[in-house]
């Protein structure tokens, strides 16, 4: 009589019968690893968990019932196997599947290592974005790659619908790229031209170097860039601090300011003059205009209505005095143009922070007093209490 060859339920079964039940669980747990079955391995670690602390091998009873200590044993174990499969799945590559067990760790600067080791592909890439821009674990990581494998167009989009729910740093590092992404690719286009024109131009420079003394490179509605990206990256590159990227950000608007008046856009207040008035913003950062730049946003901002603008002209005005270190003025300007309880768009920081900046607690407790503000107050007092120490 042949012997027929062992099954795993044979294995199995053998394996229970003589080792007994914690190694013949070990044993199919290797067996998964070993196939790549990593679902099934996060599920044997559940079922080992759950035999080892005495629960019954199919828990039926909801994780929120569960008495502690008990409850903090199995998320722990929980946890565990989630972080075993998950990153079993994510070296096979299988990113989103990984993501699903890696996710409930809370161990985002781990994963976000991870993304940064990974090469894009057309099978990753969408995972790796996902993960990285609209879940939150690299933001920058994932518009620097929807930027590279997508586009300038699509990294803006992306800009204005993902990049406001993460932190300001990591917005100032989206918004750095997409600017020198558009300069580097406005700065070629400008070359090409000039040499299909039969003239020299400079391998490297500036813009501003480029354009000079050729006004006929806008002639008949000529122009080198999407004009559309160029005003939407201008306008996204408000919230930059790094010199160097304003630099690139105020040569983009010394282009635009040469565009034929067909492309001279119209943005919303304070920007109405979208190349004039960012170049100025940006401008007045770098040591240049500073006067004329104050004074164009602090007339903008005493004539718009709150009640119907909003606060974002007077927020703008506020953070050009931040940048410019002038604190106890911008404090001063905050109080005096947005009311008590208005709703800013973030734009500027709070008046609590700036009391910080520019160490006028006494004069924030006095307007709080004023406003019947309690609660500014209690954080007044205490971030005072705290500056003294």
């Amino acid at each position: 009589m042949v012997n027929m060859p062992a099954t795993p339920f044979d294995e199995l079964e053998s394996d229970l019968t003589t080792g007994g039940a914690e190694s013949a669980l070990e044993r199919l747990a290797a067996r998964f690893r070993d196939d790549g079955d990593y679902h099934s391995l996060f599920d044997t670690r559940l079922m080992q968990a759950r035999r080892r602390l005495g629960l019954p091998i199919i828990l039926t009873t909801p994780l929120e019932e569960l008495e502690e200590p008990m409850r903090g044993e199995v998320e722990r174990a929980y946890l565990d196997a989630c972080r075993e499969a998950g990153w079993l799945l994510w070296k096979a590559g299988k990113l989103r599947e990984a993501w699903m067990y890696l996710r409930p760790l809370g161990e985002n600067s781990a994963v976000a290592a991870a993304i940064s080791q990974v090469d894009a592909n057309e099978e990753n890439l969408a995972s790796l974005v996902e993960i990285a821009l609209r879940e939150g674990v690299a933001p920058a990581n994932g518009f620097e790659l929807v930027l590279r494998q997508y586009g300038v167009c699509n990294a803006i989009t992306a800009f204005d619908s993902e990049m406001g729910q993460h932190s300001r740093a990591q917005q100032q590092i989206a918004a750095g790229l997409l600017v020198r992404q558009l300069h580097s690719d406005l700065f070629a286009n400008l070359r090409a031209d000039i040499a299909r024109r039969a003239e020299g131009a400079p391998e490297q420079g500036t813009l501003p170097e480029l354009l000079s003394g050729r006004d006929s490179l806008f002639a008949d509605n000529n122009y080198h860039i999407d004009t559309s990206h160029l005003s939407a990256t201008v306008r996204i590159a408000r919230i930059v601090e790094d010199p160097e990227i304003l630099g690139l950000a105020w040569e983009l608007t010394e282009y635009g300011r040469r565009l034929s008046v067909t492309f001279q856009l119209t943005g919303d207040e304070p920007f109405e003059d979208v190349y004039r008035s960012h170049g100025l913003f940006f401008a007045a950062q770098l040591g240049r205009e500073i006067e004329a730049a104050v004074a164009y946003f602090r007339n903008k901002a005493d004539n718009a209505n709150p009640d119907e603008m909003g606060t974002a002209t007077a927020e703008v005005y506020v953070v050009l005095l931040i940048r410019l270190r002038r604190f106890s003025d911008a404090f001063e300007e905050h109080v005096r143009l947005m009311p008590a309880g208005v709703r800013t768009t973030g734009f500027a920081p709070t008046v609590l922070e700036l009391a910080r900046l520019s160490g006028n607690y006494d004069r924030l407790l006095a307007i709080c007093r004023q406003r019947g503000d309690l609660l500014g107050f209690a954080a007044g007092l205490l971030e005072m209490k705290k500056a003294d120490r």
